[in-house]
């Protein structure tokens, strides 16, 4: 339940106490009213008969004081919902009541209970009425039920009325006025969902929020604020120290290979002479020499396999000399040759890539790399789709979209204990992209968002001496 409901709630649960209490106050104040009506009718029928011009006072009979004036002495004498008896020692009790039928209309049931239940116990109000020393008669004031309800009814469902109008309108109030209190939070709410969703992409923190003019959301919007400044400056520096690292990784990668390629790659090599010769020399009476020498051979030939596959894996010769494009299609190629038959890897590149600065070039290439590794040890899927889309902007932003239908689930993906599907997301987030794991048809879905800009001269011209140089140092070292 939303914040303004339960406060409109409240307000209508304590609107509905005071009307309650309300309620009750006026029946007992409308019981106490009409107990004192009876009182007051009894003093004015007493000066009535003592002092009324024409009507002598001693031996009036009950009847005698009653007749004539009932009309009159109902409005002038007795009050509203008072019943008189009157008696006399030499006449029987006369009674006059001014009860006024329907002065409150019909009165529902369960309101005629309540009131008998919580009004006052009501006595008869008894008078002797004495004059010179005589007793004229006794005056006996009782208050009438039925025109005290009907009394009661009436004037409670009027104050009622008005107080459940004026409650209504309380309520519509406050909720404008708590709606219109509470405004800065929805913008509060975007901020953290502006900041939980740029997470992984480019903007992360800029989410800002504006003061509103009330001074405890003006807090907040300070301490949001600091927080998100902090948080970028800190995001800055993880990514300049992630971009250093993954800078630092190709570097060891680059080193290991050459060390692979150079030592262990000529040993592998002069073994493998060495195995021909031997097997090429053995005397013809001891063929198991030469038997033992071409199986020392073929698991040479197979480890030189192994180890061409680990550089491919370590350096990536390609994209320093023709390109991402180029390099990609090697790629996907290797992989089709490589897994034969059973999966058909297919690349589909819209845009010019040839402007794609290093950096982005080989994050995209690694990417790409560790997808299809995952595809193909993860599941075994009939297809897998490489999509590259260049949007040259501006903002300029490529598209990288892995597709395969091997039935996997991106949970599983996504809280898989190893390092691949976070070294993916560090490696795109430290390019300023974003990282997104999905469902495709038939299998898994991954995709990522790269700005990019075009490359300076200066930039392509370094690349392509680097590239330059990279050729010349291979063909040396080969």
């Amino acid at each position: 339940m939303s914040l303004i409901v339960r406060i409109t709630v409240r307000l209508a649960v304590v609107a509905l106490i005071a009307l309650a209490g309300t309620i009750l106050w006026m029946l007992h104040a409308t019981d106490a009213r009409l107990q004192r009506g009876a009182e007051i009718s009894v003093d004015r029928l007493e000066r009535h008969w003592m002092y009324r011009p024409g009507l002598g006072s001693l031996g009036v009979t009950s009847s005698e004081l009653l007749s004539g004036w009932t009309a009159r002495a109902s409005g002038s004498v007795v009050l509203p919902g008072v019943c008189i008896v009157v008696s006399t020692p030499t006449d029987p009790d006369s009674s006059l009541c001014n009860a006024r039928d329907g002065l409150g209309g019909t009165v529902p049931a369960w309101f005629a209970t309540l009131f008998e239940r919580f009004a006052a116990p009501r006595e008869a109000v008894v008078r002797e009425v004495v004059f010179r020393g005589h007793r004229l008669g006794t005056i006996r004031a009782s208050v009438d039920t039925q025109a005290a309800t009907e009394q009661a009814w009436q004037q409670v469902s009027l104050v009622a009325g008005a107080a459940a109008g004026m409650a209504a309108g309380m309520c519509l109030l406050a909720w404008l006025a708590v709606a219109h209190a509470l405004r800065p939070v929805g913008g509060i709410v975007r901020a953290l969902r502006d900041l939980e969703d740029g997470a992984d992409g480019p903007g992360a923190t800029a989410a800002r929020l504006p003061a509103s003019g009330t001074a405890e959301f003006d807090d907040i919007a300070r301490a949001f604020n600091d927080l998100a400044a902090r948080l970028e400056h800190t995001t800055e520096e993880r990514g300049r120290l992630t971009r250093r690292l993954f800078a630092v990784q190709e570097e060891e990668r680059r080193m290991l290979a050459r060390e692979l390629h150079d030592e262990f790659g000529q040993c592998l090599t002069a073994g493998g002479a060495l195995a021909a010769s031997i097997a090429s020399d053995a005397p013809p009476a001891r063929p198991d020499i030469a038997r033992d020498a071409l199986s020392i051979g073929r698991l040479i030939a197979d480890m030189q396999a192994t180890l061409r596959g680990a550089l491919a894996r370590l350096r990536v010769p390609d994209l320093e000399e023709v390109g991402l494009a180029a390099s990609l299609r090697s790629l996907v190629g290797s992989w089709n040759s490589h897994r034969g038959s059973r999966t058909r890897f297919l690349l589909d590149v819209e845009g010019d890539l040839g402007a794609t600065p290093p950096a982005e070039a080989l994050g995209i290439y690694r990417l790409v790399q560790e997808c299809l590794t995952n595809a193909a040890r993860h599941g075994d899927p009939a297809t897998v789709l490489v999509r590259i889309r260049r949007n040259p902007g501006p903002p300029g932003t490529l598209t990288v979209t892995v597709e395969d239908d091997g039935g996997g689930a991106p949970e599983r993906l996504s809280d898989s204990p190893g390092l691949g599907v976070t070294g993916m997301r560090e490696r795109i987030r430290a390019l300023g992209g974003r990282l997104s794991i999905g469902r495709s048809a038939g299998g898994l879905s991954i995709s990522a968002e790269i700005p990019t800009a075009p490359a300076a001269p200066a930039t392509l011209a370094a690349t392509a001496t680097l590239a330059a140089a990279a050729t010349l140092a291979a063909a040396v070292a080969s």
